[in-house]
This record gives structure tokens, sequence and C-alpha cells, in this order.
């Protein structure tokens, strides 16, 4: 994103806040709108800042957002599983 990483950063700044939430629903719709439709009801994310836009991202895709739960691992599974896969 224009600007990304032109300023210095704080120490214990969160690393995923501001600027990174916004390119993340902006990258997670861009990406929603190439795939059909019977693939576009739902996204489920594990707990993390990245997703601090979620609000946004709902209304711009119409998606419905979930979050796995904190300390339920059995939740996590699928998530990272997914999440590995879409960086590979």
């Amino acid at each position: 994103m224009p600007g990304h990483g032109s300023g210095a950063r704080l120490k214990n700044e969160p690393a995923l806040a501001g600027h990174a939430a916004e390119a993340v629903r902006n990258a997670i719709a861009a990406k929603m709108a190439m795939l059909p439709d019977y693939l576009c009801k739902s996204l489920t994310w594990d707990q993390g800042a990245e997703m601090a836009q979620h609000a946004q991202l709902k209304i711009d895709t119409g998606l419905s957002i979930y979050f796995c739960d904190p300390r339920s691992p059995w939740q996590r599974g699928t998530d990272e599983n997914t999440n590995g896969l879409l960086r590979h």
C-alpha cells in the first residue's frame, strides 16, 4: 500500500495494525471477487489484528465472518492449514 513502511515503527507496536489490516481487507475482497459465488458465503479466521477491519470486509463482500474461539485449537487446525496453503 502507498506509504506503508515509510515511517519509523514504534517498539512493541502491533505488527499488523493500521495499514496491514486495510491491506488484508483489500486483498481478501479482491480474491473473493474472483471466486464463484457458491464459494463466497463465509470466512473463518483465527484471532488476529489483521482482521481488525472485518466489519468493513463484511459490508464490502457480503461474507459472513466467523472467528475461532481463544484456547480452542481444534477450531484452528483447519484454519491454519488453509492459511498455509494460501501462503504457499
